[in-house]
């Protein structure tokens, strides 16, 4: 648990009605960003926060570098760094796909981090704003377990495949596992 109040504001992501961000990067700055992440040995990330932090100095402020600078901190293991980062990206208007997979990130940071209940606001708001992210349902999950709520972690996996898994005898027993999942989830209220 955080030692002071976790407020969490939203953070919706900038685009317009297809799903284009409103804020896009050149495409030179856009292929910096690919080239960067394609480099990446997630055994030894410090190349890549380098990498990220003198591509952020030269575009101060931008949205995607924040974001994957972010997300180079966290997966060499440094999440309160992250942190910084993903705020600054979210309050930096970051938008579209990379938005989607930031609140994720974020939110597995902050299980990361031991900070449970705050990690599952920022996925209740992250699933609100993407209903059919499966990824952002498995990563909320294993924030539900974190949180000892167990049951309600299983309940939602058994939801995702009634919903995902299209298997003639997954379709059989739809009631079933439905029912179960409703129980299960029942069980940590």
């Amino acid at each position: 648990m955080s030692l002071h109040p976790f407020e969490w504001t939203p953070r919706r992501g900038r685009c317009n009605s297809r799903g284009v961000s409103n804020s896009e990067n050149s495409p030179e700055l856009e292929a910096a960003i690919i080239a960067g992440f394609d480099a990446r040995d997630r055994a030894n990330m410090s190349p890549t926060i380098e990498y990220f932090a003198a591509l952020l100095e030269a575009n101060p402020g931008n949205a995607a570098v924040l974001y994957e600078l972010a997300g180079a901190y966290d997966t060499a293991g440094q999440e309160g760094k992250a942190e910084k980062y993903y705020l600054e990206a979210f309050d930096a208007g970051l938008s579209g796909d990379r938005h989607r997979r930031a609140l994720l990130q974020y939110g597995s940071t902050l299980r990361n981090l031991g900070r449970f209940e705050e990690s599952l606001i920022v996925f209740a708001d992250a699933r609100q704003q993407y209903p059919e992210s499966d990824s952002l349902r498995v990563f909320e999950m294993m924030s539900l377990h974190a949180a000892g709520r167990p049951n309600t972690a299983l309940a939602e996996a058994l939801s995702l495949i009634a919903d995902r898994v299209d298997s003639a005898e997954i379709k059989r027993y739809e009631a079933a596992v439905r029912g179960n999942a409703e129980y299960l989830a029942s069980l940590d209220e």
